[in-house]
């Protein structure tokens, strides 16, 4: 657990036994923990037992917010995407007035990432950390739809270009992935369209009004998302075809080749029987007439059906 004192966006780290619950002169608390620092956080600030018994279960928690005497529980989902699959990490947040508690099982990317923005804004009150949190962790998202989005233009490229069943294997996968994340996108921009337009004594007016645009970056992303989960039934239309074209193409060689060979196996068919009056049969050089006549014939056939495109 780390607890720095945030004043004008800069750090200063506390040694835990001196943290009370006197609220600072200037600034706020910003506690980073795990769940397991519960136990010590719970009688200091107050929080709600369902609050905590949420960051205690191990089942997966939905986006979330729920409204108590002094504090404000919210759930909110951090994303990340490796190419191969999506993942998404829950990100805990009790808001007090004069602090804010992160709590996480694992590493949250954005934590790291929100350090800078506190300095270069002059972040000096809670309701204007989890701003800028809640910002970052949505603008991942629209990194993360451009990503997928990209990934969807190659690999419908690859498969006009060369049909693989990893296509199809890749297709579901991501399609699974993308149908997964829809569940977790409208709760999440609920939570946040409630941050903007409900009326919340703990976060200022002034901030409520740039979690609207947040919001609507929400919907966007709930949006494009749609969009993505339509393109993945498209792209699985595209391999089905492109499988079926080359299926077909198969089938029309195999065909023109057993054309082909349909009047040579007529010709050695003829010559072929144990009979003494076939035309030809006492010839000299019947048997190399007879060949070459088969050769002339058979390219004469791919020819013609080359020219008509067949083969």
């Amino acid at each position: 657990m780390k607890i720095r004192l945030v004043q004008n966006g800069v750090f200063t780290l506390i040694e835990e036994p001196t943290l009370t619950l006197t609220p600072p002169d200037n600034g706020f608390y910003w506690i980073d923990a795990t769940v397991e620092d519960l136990e010590v956080l719970q009688p200091l600030f107050g929080l709600h037992d369902l609050a905590v018994e949420d960051c205690l279960s191990e089942e997966e928690q939905r986006p979330k917010i729920e409204f108590y005497d002094t504090h404000y529980f919210i759930v909110i989902n951090s994303i990340r995407f490796d190419d191969e699959e999506i993942f998404l990490r829950a990100l805990n947040l009790f808001l007090g007035k004069h602090y804010i508690i992160t709590v996480t099982r694992q590493k949250i990317h954005e934590l790291r990432m929100i350090k800078p923005f506190l300095w270069e804004e002059e972040v000096n009150a809670a309701d204007h950390f989890l701003y800028q949190l809640v910002d970052l962790i949505v603008d991942n998202y629209t990194a993360v739809g451009d990503r997928i989005e990209a990934k969807i233009e190659k690999l419908e490229e690859d498969i006009l270009m060369h049909t693989k069943q990893s296509h199809l294997n890749e297709i579901i996968g991501l399609r699974s992935e993308i149908l997964w994340l829809k569940k977790v996108l409208v709760p999440q921009r609920d939570v946040i369209g409630t941050l903007n337009k409900k009326d919340l004594k703990l976060i200022s007016s002034q901030w409520q009004k740039y979690f609207g645009d947040v919001y609507e970056n929400a919907v966007k992303i709930v949006d494009t998302f749609d969009t993505l989960r339509d393109l993945m039934g498209n792209l699985r239309e595209a391999y089905q075809s492109s499988v079926a074209n080359r299926a077909n193409e198969i089938m029309r060689v195999f065909t023109a080749l057993t054309a082909i060979f349909v009047p040579l196996t007529f010709i050695t068919g003829i010559y072929g029987m144990n009979v003494d009056n076939v035309p030809f049969m006492h010839v000299q050089y019947s048997g190399e007439l007879i060949v070459g006549a088969m050769i002339v014939l058979g390219i004469a056939m791919f020819l013609l059906f080359k020219k008509k495109n067949w083969l």
